[in-house]
C-alpha cells in the first residue's frame, strides 16, 4: 500500500517506519525541516529501541521518504495516517488546533485526488471530535463526502515509548474506528498477519478507547504509590506488600504499572487525564476518583522534593531526564518537574541522562524544554562520575547500567531512591538510603 504518515514524531516515526518495513511506500509528512532532512539521511528524529536501524533500512530500500509537500504527499498515496499532536490546554482540554490544520490541509488535496484515499485519524482525541470536528472539515475543503469519496478511520496507538517498534510488531490489541466498512477493510490489511484481537468498532468507540487504557493506568500507577508512601511511614516494605496483592490473579488487575515508584508523566497520561476529566465536568459528571488521580500524582512528586530538603544539603545531583527510560522525550516528565522545583528553590544541580542531547532535541519536545529548564545545557554533566562528584544528595531516577554500577555503597553523598534500585533491599538498612515509596 503507498501511505502518507502526517507528523514524524514518536508515534508517526515508528508507525512509518514500521510499515514500511512490511512492504508498503510510506511518505513521511512535518513541517519541521530538520525531521524531515533527517529522515531522507535515514536518520530517526527520536530516540527509541530499534527505531535507528529500522530507519536506515527503510530509507536506504527506498521504501520511506519524507517531504512537507502535502500535495505531493497525498497525490502519491492512496491512505493518509494523521500523528500529530494534541496537546492539553492550560484547563486541561483538548487543543485540536494541529489537527484541524493538517485535516484540512488534506482535504484539500483530496479535491484533486483521483481515486479513493482512507484518512486515518492515530491522534488521540475525545469521543465526537473525528465525526463533529474533522469529518466537516474534510468534506469543506475536499467538496467530497465522507464514506462516498473517500474513507475515514480512528486507529488508536498502543505503543508504549521505548518499546514502541516491538508493541507495533506484537500489538496488544489493534483498534479500528471506522466510518464505513470499506474505510475499516483498508486499515485492517494494514495490520493484516500481526497478533492481537481486532476490534472494528464505531468511530467514537475507537477515540474512547485510549482515554480508558490511559485514565485505567495513570489510577493504578497512583495506587501503587500511595500505598507505597502508606507503607514507608508504617517501616513496611511496599513491595512485599504488592507482591502479596499481585498473587490473586482472578480477581485483582494485570502487574503492568503496579510497583510503587516514581510519579508518572509524558506526553500521554496526564494530557489524557485532564481531557477526560475536563469533558466529564463539561457533561455535569461527577468524576472523584479520577479527578484526583492527578493531584495523587503531584502529591508523590512533593514526596520526592520534601525528601532532598529534609537533607538540609544544597549540592544536588539527578540521574534520569526523561520521562521514560530508553527515550529523550522530556514533555511533562516528572523528572523535570522535580529538577525545576529544585533550581526554583536555588539548590546547585547538575543532570545526567545518556540520552538527552540538547542538540538534538527537536519539536514540541525542544518547545516543552526551553519553557521549563531553558538553561538545561549548563545543568547537563557528561558522565555519571561528574554528578557523583558534585552531588551531597543523589537523586536516582535512572537504572542504566552506568548509574547502577557507579552508585556508592554507603559513605557517600544521601542517596534518595526513585526507581526502587535492583538492590534497594539490602541498601534499605544503609546509612543515607532513602527509599520514596518502600
Amino acid at each position: 500500500m503507498k501511505i502518507s504518515v502526517f507528523g514524524l514524531g514518536y508515534v508517526g516515526c515508528v508507525s512509518a517506519a514500521c510499515l514500511a518495513s512490511r512492504g508498503n511506500e510510506v511518505i513521511g509528512v512535518d513541517v519541521n525541516p530538520l525531521k524531515i532532512d533527517l529522515v531522507r539521511r535515514g536518520r530517526a528524529p527520536v530516540v527509541e529501541e530499534r527505531i535507528g536501524e529500522l530507519t536506515a533500512r527503510v530509507v536506504e530500500s527506498g521504501a520511506l521518504r519524507a517531504t512537507d509537500d502535502v500535495v505531493e504527499a497525498i497525490a502519491g498515496s492512496e491512505m493518509s495516517l494523521v500523528c500529530v499532536g494534541t496537546p492539553s490546554a492550560p484547563n486541561g482540554s483538548l487543543s485540536t488546533v494541529h489537527l484541524e490544520r493538517v485535516t484540512e490541509q488534506i482535504g484539500t488535496a483530496l479535491a484533486t485526488h483521483p481515486g479513493r484515499h482512507t484518512v486515518v485519524f492515530r491522534s488521540t482525541m475525545l469521543p465526537g471530535t473525528c465525526l463533529e470536528l474533522l469529518v466537516p472539515i474534510l468534506e469543506k475543503a475536499s467538496g467530497r463526502t465522507a464514506g462516498v469519496d473517500f474513507g475515514v478511520a480512528v486507529n488508536p496507538e498502543f505503543l508504549r515509548e521505548g518499546s514502541s517498534v516491538r508493541d507495533f510488531f506484537d500489538p496488544p490489541k489493534t483498534v479500528i474506528g471506522e466510518f464505513d466498512a470499506a474505510s475499516g477493510d483498508a486499515v485492517a490489511a494494514l495490520y493484516e498477519g500481526l497478533p492481537g484481537a481486532v476490534f472494528r468498532v464505531p468511530i467514537p468507540v475507537a477515540e474512547m478507547t485510549k482515554y480508558a487504557d490511559n485514565a485505567f493506568h495513570g489510577l493504578k500507577i497512583g495506587f501503587a504509590n500511595e500505598l507505597g508512601a502508606i507503607c514507608r511511614a508504617l517501616g513496611l516494605d511496599s513491595h512485599q506488600v504488592m507482591d502479596v496483592f499481585l498473587a490473586d490473579r482472578k480477581l485483582n488487575v494485570s502487574p503492568a504499572y503496579l510497583r510503587p515508584g516514581f510519579a508518572f508523566g509524558g506526553s500521554c497520561l496526564p494530557k489524557d487525564l485532564r481531557g477526560l476529566v475536563h469533558a466529564a465536568q463539561r457533561a455535569d459528571v461527577s468524576v472523584p476518583i479520577l479527578a484526583h488521580i492527578l493531584p495523587s500524582n503531584e502529591e508523590h512528586l512533593r514526596r520526592a522534593f520534601e525528601l532532598v530538603a529534609r537533607t538540609g544539603k544544597r549540592r544536588v545531583g539527578l540521574f534520569g531526564l526523561s520521562f521514560k527510560p530508553g527515550t529523550d522525550d522530556l514533555r511533562e516528565s516528572p523528572l523535570v518537574e522535580l529538577a525545576e522545583r529544585l533550581l526554583g528553590k536555588g539548590y546547585d544541580l547538575r543532570i545526567y541522562d545518556a540520552n538527552v542531547s540538547v542538540s538534538r532535541l527537536l519539536g514540541a519536545n525542544r518547545e516543552y524544554i526551553e519553557g521549563r529548564l531553558p538553561h538545561l545545557g549548563q545543568l547537563l554533566a557528561a558522565s555519571v562520575d561528574e554528578v557523583l562528584a558534585h552531588a551531597d544528595v543523589v537523586l536516582v531516577g535512572s537504572t542504566e547500567p552506568a548509574v547502577l554500577q557507579a552508585l556508592p555503597n554507603g559513605g557517600g553523598p544521601v542517596l534518595i531512591d526513585l526507581v526502587r534500585l535492583p538492590d534497594a533491599q539490602r541498601r534499605r538498612t544503609e546509612e543515607g538510603y532513602v527509599g520514596l515509596a518502600w
